[in-house]
């Protein structure tokens, strides 16, 4: 796999291609009230679709933005224009914070040519390039979904890592959530984090400029953090959006098959049985 994000430039160059489809897949936390789609309908990157990941979810179950089953997944990416033979390229308006969710989602039901842009939409805006507003009209597409099911691990298979010690969990949570000192932002979850996890907030990935960091100096980022890089890690988080930042972060060091665990501590720490540590 090549690098996991494209430039500005890259995108710029080939915007308006018949093979390239560039998806804005911002997403805010319930907390703060605000829309991503109306946001995209404001201003987005011209020919762009909204990937909205709490609709293109498993709308059954009471966990957020779950993975949904690969025919209704096919059904609605197929309704934005997508299919697996086209080059997606990702963005959202935060810089780098929900569109690896959508990255993961993408590859995870069999899309091969999908990256993030980097820096997203503030670059883009910084940069000068255009923007539209208004909601898209793609041409839909069909296509069946094949699942990488390699990508994605489950409640009982992470019960299973903890059990063998196969995998390091990588927890990309704010310190003080991960030690259970901050309250959870969704209601009922238990504070703390899973057994022997290591902790990586996944802000410690991105720039300063909002872009994902340097190889080199991510490397150094995940080895401060107690990640051993040359054994298995499944990443996880909240709901599974940070920890898709950490798997991103992990392909541009050529680790492009890194699980995410889809339901995350929204699904583990409200279950009664799974076994919760706080402190460090």
């Amino acid at each position: 796999m090549s690098d996991p994000v494209v430039s500005t430039a890259w995108l710029g160059e080939r915007l308006g291609s018949p093979d390239v489809a560039v998806v804005d897949a911002t997403w805010f936390m319930p907390a703060e009230n605000r829309s991503g789609r109306a946001e995209f309908e404001a201003a987005h990157i011209p020919g762009a679709v909204f990937f909205d990941i709490d609709a293109v979810a498993d709308t059954t179950v009471d966990l957020p933005h779950m993975l949904p089953t690969p025919q209704a997944f096919a059904e609605a990416a197929g309704a934005l224009g997508l299919s697996p033979e086209l080059q997606v390229v990702v963005y959202d308006a935060h810089g780098l914070f929900s569109a690896p969710r959508a990255w993961w989602t993408l590859r995870a039901m069999g899309f091969a040519h999908v990256r993030v842009l980097d820096g997203g939409l503030p670059r883009w805006r910084s940069e000068g390039r255009p923007l539209e507003a208004g909601p898209p009209a793609p041409r839909p597409r069909a296509f069946s979904a094949l699942p990488d099911s390699g990508l994605v691990r489950s409640l009982e298979e992470v019960r299973a890592i903890l059990d063998d010690g196969s995998a390091q969990l990588v927890d990309a949570r704010p310190a003080a959530r991960f030690r259970g000192e901050a309250p959870e932002p969704r209601p009922g979850l238990r504070g703390g984090h899973m057994p022997g996890a290591c902790n990586l907030p996944f802000g410690a990935v991105v720039g300063p400029d909002g872009g994902l960091k340097p190889a080199a100096e991510l490397r150094g980022v995940f080895e401060a953090a107690g990640v051993d890089l040359s054994r298995p890690i499944v990443t996880t988080c909240g709901s599974g959006v940070t920890a898709s930042v950490l798997a991103l972060a992990l392909a541009r060091l050529g680790l492009d098959r890194v699980p995410v665990y889809d339901g995350s501590w929204s699904e583990w720490g409200a279950h009664p049985d799974t076994p919760v540590v706080t402190g460090a």
